[in-house]
């Protein structure tokens, strides 16, 4: 939805207009703001709810990381079983 308005805001501008218009959303203090308004709002729809999704985003999150961080290891892996004939 956010991307939705931030779309809707710029579709209709130049683009020497864009610049000013995405600097002051970009700074630190805008980042932070939203980053506490963001965490809040989880806090809220699932914390205090006492919600079990809090787990379930733990663990697929653990899951898309941890493929994410061997994805490299692998394709090098995959590499060099090409390139050998595909025997170990």
């Amino acid at each position: 939805m956010a991307m939705r308005t931030f779309y809707n805001e710029i579709r209709a501008m130049k683009v020497r207009e864009l610049p000013d218009f995405i600097k002051p959303r970009l700074s630190w203090d805008n980042v932070k703001k939203s980053a506490d308004k963001a965490v809040d709002r989880y806090i809220e729809k699932y914390i205090e709810t006492g919600s079990a999704d809090p787990i379930f985003h733990v663990c697929f999150g653990g899951m898309i990381f941890s493929y994410l961080l061997n994805l490299p290891h692998e394709r090098r892996h995959l590499a060099h079983l090409e390139e050998s004939g595909g025997h170990h």
